[in-house]
């Protein structure tokens, strides 16, 4: 398996009390498969996601990911393992202002020290169909393109798991299909694993599995 969770569960401080995000959360993912996480607004997804990538930290419970116990490990540590196993979607893009669409995408390669990072990153721009774009600053790019460098950069860190939240969710129908598509193939050429975070129901249905959580829980 490349992730598997058993009894996860995330309290935040409210008050006088604590709010239950996530509960007893548990579920796995064999290496190569996608999986989509569903869900209402407001259900634990992005929260469920961020523990799995090692943003933040779980309350209680484990998770395992790639033979490594994530739950165990420090903020140091858990960056460490981000960088080395680790590809991530952010629905608000996380793209740097002052590096340039092919800059941001070629970052990943160079912070691991890997050839021909310029390449990479030409590659994958082409392939989320922005190779006019690659001298343009995010503040010079659309929301939809920020996207897709965003989605691009994150297919350039040759990660072992890929987290993406909602990838589609500021593109047109068109490009939403593009990106989908490409997710799924990248997915289809190598022994990656994918998981999104999705209101997409079509998305969802393309991966090989599906969990939806509704109040924190995984529901059937």
């Amino acid at each position: 398996m490349i992730l598997t969770t058993k009894n996860l569960r995330k309290e935040v401080p409210s008050g006088e009390s604590n709010l239950v995000i996530l509960d007893d959360i548990t579920f796995n993912l064999e290496e190569g498969k996608s999986l989509a996480i569903t869900g209402p607004s407001g259900s634990g997804k992005s929260t469920l996601l961020g523990l799995l990538a090692g943003l933040d930290t779980a309350t209680s419970g484990e998770i395992v990911l790639d033979g490594i116990d994530l739950h165990l490990l420090n903020e140091e540590e858990r960056a460490i393992l981000r960088k080395d196993k680790v590809g991530f979607v952010f629905q608000s893009f996380e793209l740097l202002p002052s590096l340039t669409a092919l800059e941001n995408v070629m970052l990943p390669s160079e912070l691991k020290s890997e050839d021909n990072p310029r390449k990479k990153g030409e590659y994958f721009l082409e392939r989320v169909g922005l190779s006019d774009r690659q001298k343009h600053y995010p503040n010079q790019l659309s929301g939809g393109e920020q996207q897709r460098v965003a989605i691009a950069r994150a297919f350039a860190c040759s990660a072992k798991i890929l987290f993406a939240d909602e990838p589609t969710g500021n593109l047109d129908p068109k490009n939403g299909k593009l990106i989908s598509d490409l997710l799924f193939e990248v997915n289809s050429e190598t022994d990656n694993a994918l998981v999104i975070v999705t209101h997409d129901q079509d998305l969802a249905s393309q991966c090989d599995k599906k969990i939806e959580l509704k109040l924190g829980k995984i529901i059937d």
